[in-house]
């Protein structure tokens, strides 16, 4: 492993809003607070999942919730990740993007994708065997009006049709906000370096690194104009404690809370949870999902992984399951001393 650490490791927030057992308005409350502090420490940008009918995700509607952290923040870019086009007529989504870039000032990272459960997409009356075309033919329209010039709409798909719609509104930035794709695979990441796609992927450093090695394959084929180099992320919860012992008490229960909230729609619809889903915290720590312990150990932990899988950018995941905030207060000051600093 050779010079993949940048001189400055930019370190981001990653957040399914899952359930932690309080008053929904008052998660809401302790996300923005804890968003208003990574942005006065430096943080680079707050990720948010989508997900629908789930205690896994009390953000169905990330860019809703995102409008008002940027409200809260300054400096935090935002964006969600990701945005599930399988769920919006693109013309909406492309207004909701321009909306949501202005709102925040310009700070947009716009995350787009299908979608990893078939069983959400059913509750809107996607059936799976159209989702993928669906969603190529919904980022293809909201990748065309995005672009500098574009004034009116016109196309023609197997789901869509638009005819000259005029474009009354742009994004903020220009040409258009960063875009991000999230994966687990090699191939995937090869198209994302020829599109100038930014990559957010979990899993142990050792399969991560298989795909940023294809990502950097691809991109010195391609890269030339663009004005930032691209972010390969690397997703991992953190939590750190003032001695292990104590970060794992906070760690291993809330890991099992939110372990409960993603099996939810698996176990009540009978469907078998994905085969890499730690089925417990142990496990969760041995794959490298989860890096629990002082801050010191953590600040290592995460360096070593992000070494390993070939990153640039580390997104932690800071609050999940019941964790209280100030625990969260915690890690987030500790990722900043041992980390960003």
């Amino acid at each position: 492993m050779t010079n993949s650490l940048p001189a400055k490791l930019m370190v981001g927030i990653f957040d399914h809003l899952d359930e932690d057992g309080r008053e929904i308005a008052r998660q809401y409350e302790d996300r923005m607070k804890l968003a208003e502090v990574c942005d006065r420490l430096g943080f680079y940008g707050y990720h948010v999942a989508e997900h629908h009918c789930t205690p896994h995700g009390r953000g169905p509607s990330p860019n809703l919730f995102l409008a008002s952290v940027a409200q809260r923040t300054q400096h935090l870019r935002l964006g969600p990740l990701v945005m599930l086009l399988n769920l919006y007529h693109p013309l909406r989504a492309f207004e909701e993007i321009c909306m949501l870039d202005h709102l925040s000032g310009g700070r947009l990272e716009l995350g787009m994708g299908r979608g990893s459960l078939p069983i959400e997409w059913s509750f809107f009356g996607i059936d799976e065997e159209v989702a993928t075309s669906r969603y190529l033919e919904a980022s293809e329209i909201v990748i065309q009006a995005m672009k500098e010039g574009a004034q009116a709409l016109s196309y023609k798909g197997d789901h869509f049709e638009l005819d000259k719609v005029p474009l009354m509104l742009r994004p903020h930035q220009r040409p258009q906000p960063p875009t991000w794709i999230t994966t687990s695979r090699p191939e995937v990441a090869r198209w994302a370096a020829e599109n100038d796609t930014n990559l957010a992927c979990g899993g142990p450093a050792s399969a991560v690194r298989q795909i940023t090695d294809a990502y950097r394959a691809h991109e010195r084929r391609t890269a030339g104009g663009r004005k930032r180099a691209p972010f390969l992320g690397l997703v991992r919860m953190v939590v750190a404690g003032s001695t292990t012992k104590h970060a794992i008490s906070l760690a291993a229960p809330a890991y099992q809370r939110w372990l409960r909230s993603f099996r939810f729609l698996y176990e009540i619809n009978g469907i078998q949870t994905p085969q890499n889903l730690p089925p417990d915290f142990d496990a969760a720590v041995d794959c490298q999902l989860c890096v629990v312990g002082t801050a010191a150990s953590v600040r290592q932990d995460l360096l070593d992984h992000v070494e390993e899988a070939g990153a640039n950018y580390l997104l932690c995941q800071l609050a999940f399951g019941d964790l209280p905030l100030e625990a969260s207060y915690y890690t987030a000051t500790s990722v900043h001393s041992g980390v960003m600093a």
